[in-house]
């Protein structure tokens, strides 16, 4: 099952919902900002990540640069803590499943949520227009 994660107010989390139904893709969505992640969630997506806290904090937030905190001075559990504790740090949307992640919306990126026999016929499409 492929999960959503979103504040309404983000333009990129409309878009990734719209995405994902346009594409007959079930999912579980979430609202983050009224009903927060607690401490094993935050830990499931740090898992998924690939740069750790760079893939999933935003450092653009109003909340972030209130903190003045250093990332790379926090143990894993202290910036669970810290993310459990304002959880607006957090990049939105987060699109994920039992193995793979995203972090926001990129049009391309989210494709990968597709099965992988309507990305077959995709790729064979488009290879059939390439060659004609």
């Amino acid at each position: 099952m492929i999960n959503l994660y979103i504040a309404p107010s983000s333009a990129s989390s409309r878009k990734a919902r719209a995405w994902l139904k346009g594409h007959d893709i079930a999912f579980s969505e979430r609202n983050i900002k009224s009903k927060p992640l607690n401490a094993a969630e935050v830990k499931q997506i740090l898992r998924l990540t690939e740069n750790g806290s760079e893939d999933i904090i935003s450092t653009r937030s109003n909340v972030f640069k209130e903190l003045h905190v250093d990332l790379d001075s926090l143990s894993v559990s202290q910036l669970v803590d810290l993310v459990v504790k304002y959880p607006d740090l957090i990049k939105r949307p987060i699109i994920f499943d039992d193995k793979r992640l995203e972090v926001g919306y990129n049009e391309e990126e989210i494709r990968r949520f597709l099965p992988r026999d309507v990305r077959t016929a995709e790729l064979h499409h488009l290879e059939s227009q390439l060659s004609s």
